[in-house]
C-alpha cells in the first residue's frame, strides 16, 4: 500500500505529504462506504483499513501539517456566521475558528486538497481554550476526549507544507453536533 508507484500523481517532484493525504482519503471512502510505528500515517491508514478495526467505525485520520521554511505546525483558521443567545433569537455574528487538526475531504490531481477543521473538544463538546501557537496547546491536560467536524473548509495546495503527523483513526463528531455557542466563549479572542 505504501510503496512509490511511478504512476503516482507528480506533485512538483512527488511531494510525501500529497501521497499521503492522498492515501488518508482513500481510506477514509474505503472506510466511510462500510506498523512500524506505533501513531503514525502508515500505521493510522492500516489501523483504518484493518478488518479487526471495522467494528470500531472510525471515520476518520486526523492529521497535523508542518510549513515548509518554518517546521512550525499549520493552524488553520475559519468563520463561521452565527447568532447570539440561545435558540438563534440573537443578532448575527461572525466567530472565528483555528486549529491545527484536519480531516482531508478531497485530493485533486494538482494536489490541492480541501481540508476541514476538526476542533479538540472535551466529552461535553465543549473547547478548553483559545489555542495558541503549539499543537499541544490546544489539548490541555486530560480534557481532550474527541474531535469535532466543523464544516470549515480549506482549499490548500499539499506541495507548500514539508511534513505531515497522523493521530490514531478515530470517530470525529458530526458537523450537526457542533455546537458554536459553545466554542464561541474558547475561540473569540476580542469579547464585545
Amino acid at each position: 500500500m505504501f510503496d512509490d508507484h511511478k504512476d503516482d500523481f507528480d506533485c512538483k517532484k512527488n511531494k510525501c505529504v500529497c501521497k499521503t493525504v492522498r492515501k488518508i482519503a482513500a481510506a477514509q471512502d474505503e472506510v466511510a462506504g462500510l506498523g512500524d510505528c506505533e501513531v503514525g500515517c502508515k500505521q493510522s491508514i492500516n489501523d483504518l483499513l484493518s478488518p479487526a478495526g471495522t467494528g470500531n467505525r472510525n471515520d476518520t485520520i486526523p492529521f497535523i501539517l508542518y510549513c515548509k521554511g518554518t517546521c512550525h505546525p499549520f493552524i488553520g483558521s475559519g468563520v463561521l456566521q452565527g447568532t447570539t443567545g440561545m435558540g438563534g433569537d440573537g443578532r448575527p455574528v461572525f466567530r472565528c475558528f483555528e486549529s491545527p487538526i484536519f480531516r482531508v475531504n478531497r485530493v485533486h490531481k494538482d494536489c490541492c486538497a480541501e481540508i476541514e477543521l476538526l476542533l479538540p473538544v472535551t466529552r461535553g463538546g465543549s473547547t478548553p481554550g483559545p489555542g495558541g501557537d503549539e499543537v499541544c496547546d490546544y489539548f490541555p491536560g486530560n480534557s481532550i476526549a474527541a474531535l469535532q467536524r466543523t464544516g470549515i473548509c480549506i482549499k490548500v495546495d499539499l506541495c507548500d507544507f514539508s511534513g505531515i503527523s497522523c493521530l490514531e483513526p478515530t470517530r470525529v463528531r458530526p458537523v450537526s453536533e457542533f455546537d458554536q455557542r459553545d466554542s464561541e466563549k474558547h475561540h473569540d479572542r476580542h469579547d464585545d
